[in-house]
């Protein structure tokens, strides 16, 4: 199954207009400066083309507020605080934060796809020791090169002197 080409451009213009309509009612600005910071990356991103760090970059920015904005909704979230006059405000402002947050998994999805086609290769090692069988790499010491003379393993001239180490 083929993976659909999403334009970088087109992720940070979303989820851009998310966060400001997000951001219009009820969020403090911690939310607002983060999301918009990780935005920045994202237009750095687009401004290097071939840049890795960029995008590696503007995902984990992305995967860090997937875990802030759940934390600004669950401590922010108000029950009753808002009167009939700021409720429609609230709750458009509250359904674009949540939509936000909802669509960032799916872009991290496509930006790490956009990773991998930049050259970038971040394979997930947690620290455990991993036992390879491929050998393909390893050249063999039953095939020396005829040049290599095992009398003098360290090629150096016959006549010569070694010379002055400094230290």
């Amino acid at each position: 199954m083929e993976i659909p080409a999403i334009n970088l451009k087109a992720i940070v213009l979303v989820h851009w207009l998310l966060t400001v309509w997000g951001s219009m009612a009820w969020l403090p600005e911690s939310f607002a400066w983060g999301n918009f910071g990780v935005l920045a990356v994202g237009v750095w991103a687009i401004a290097q083309r071939d840049s890795i760090d960029a995008v590696l970059m503007f995902l984990m920015g992305m995967v860090v507020t997937i875990l802030t904005d759940i934390i600004h909704f669950g401590i922010y979230y108000p029950v009753n605080e808002f009167a009939e006059r700021g409720r429609d405000a609230f709750r458009f402002s509250a359904g674009m934060a949540i939509l936000n947050l909802l669509l960032k998994p799916a872009s991290c999805f496509f930006v790490y796809q956009m990773y991998r086609e930049r050259g970038g290769d971040y394979n997930f090692n947690f620290g455990f020791p991993s036992v390879s069988r491929n050998r393909d790499a390893y050249q063999s010491i039953d095939n020396q090169d005829e040049s290599t003379s095992s009398a003098n393993p360290f090629n150096q001239a016959q006549d010569s002197k070694p010379g002055v180490r400094t230290y």
